[in-house]
């Protein structure tokens, strides 16, 4: 029996939350500011997240546009406070001027997270080198996901990788679940199902409207019914 695909959709507030909730969502990515393609949110809007809907959340944990950490002393206090009011999964990633993994930032993030779950998300997609990068960061704690197009320009041109990506799941630095996001429509999910894909990211995709107006329930519906295949 096949397992259901994960849907996973970009929550801006507890009014996201239950409209995705609503539609079908497994799981919520929670940012601000998708102006800069999605900051930390404030624990407020995390804890009000949390009240509203019983899905899993992973929050962002991102001070700034672009895949430089910036202040870490800031992200880990901000990753200690969103854990105080309850935040158990996260998402992070960052690069370092050579664009390969932020190591000394990345490591002392996640030993605040304590074993959490997290995802690296599209930084990959910038990686001077994608494979380098998954082995790098294959033993640190609590990696479980790789959000990613397989390109920075998105599924469009990052199918190809994102099939051989697939096929290599399991092998070292490839056990991790790999989670599709960032320019995917619709018609893209057959050929990732079909390349053993399980796991779909959206955002704007969930808000015909644009990011100013609600997120759309009937959106997210369509979207589950698709990756169910």
């Amino acid at each position: 029996m096949s397992t259901r695909a994960v849907l996973e959709v970009i929550a801006l507030d507890a009014e996201d939350a239950v409209a995705a909730q609503a539609g079908g969502a497994d799981r919520l990515e929670l940012v601000a500011d998708m102006a800069a393609d999605g900051l930390t949110p404030p624990v407020p809007t995390f804890t009000a997240i949390r009240a509203a809907v019983d899905l899993p959340l992973r929050v962002m944990l991102r001070l700034r546009d672009g895949f430089a950490a910036g202040d870490v002393a800031v992200l880990v206090r901000t990753a200690c406070e969103l854990r105080a009011a309850g935040a158990d999964a996260f998402v992070l990633g960052f690069l370092d001027e050579s664009g390969g993994p932020d190591l000394p930032a990345l490591e002392r993030l996640v030993t605040e997270l304590d074993g959490c779950r997290w995802t690296f998300h599209r930084a990959i997609d910038h990686a001077a080198d994608r494979e380098a990068l998954r082995k790098q960061l294959a033993d640190l704690p609590g990696l479980d996901t790789y959000l990613t197009a397989g390109s920075p320009d998105g599924v469009d041109d990052g199918l190809p990788t994102l099939a051989a990506e697939a096929a290599r799941g399991g092998e070292p630095g490839y056990t991790q679940r790999l989670l599709v996001g960032g320019g995917l429509r619709l018609d893209h999910v057959p050929r990732l199902r079909a390349a053993g894909v399980d796991a779909f990211h959206i955002g704007g995709a969930a808000r015909p409207h644009g990011w100013h107006a609600p997120l759309s329930t009937q959106a997210v519906r369509a979207w589950r019914t698709a990756v169910d295949g």
